[in-house]
């Protein structure tokens, strides 16, 4: 299972701007947790920081702690979002992923994290 503790940050070199930030990642893979065969997928990170952003070999680190994973594509899509919400809490986060073609399927899972509101 991926731990968050790998994924690092740095300061957001322009915090006083909302700009998007998008990493793709076509490399991504898990195991189906049924079937055990390999599923492989694009996740695309987008957000907008807020005081920090995610450092690239740390994102690659923790996606590749999923490769002997055996997890539905939902649940790993979800897990991603919510791990890098905790970690950057940006202003807005979306994680796409798209799966390859198995059984003449393909499957795109889109996950939206939304910033707790302060009391």
């Amino acid at each position: 299972m991926a731990d968050i503790k790998i994924l690092e940050t740095f300061p957001n070199p322009a915090p006083a701007r909302d700009y998007v930030i998008e990493h793709t990642h076509h490399e991504f893979t898990s195991v189906c947790p049924i079937t055990g065969h390999p599923d492989f997928a694009d996740i695309t990170v987008r957000y907008v920081a807020d005081k920090i952003c995610v450092e690239l070999k740390s994102l690659k680190l923790y996606f590749h702690a999923y490769r002997n994973e055996g997890i539905f594509f939902e649940a790993v899509t979800n897990r991603i979002c919510d791990d890098l919400g905790k970690v950057l809490n940006p202003r807005s986060l979306m994680v796409i992923s798209e799966w390859k073609a198995r059984g003449g399927f393909t499957s795109r899972i889109t996950a939206e994290w939304k910033r707790k509101r302060k009391s």
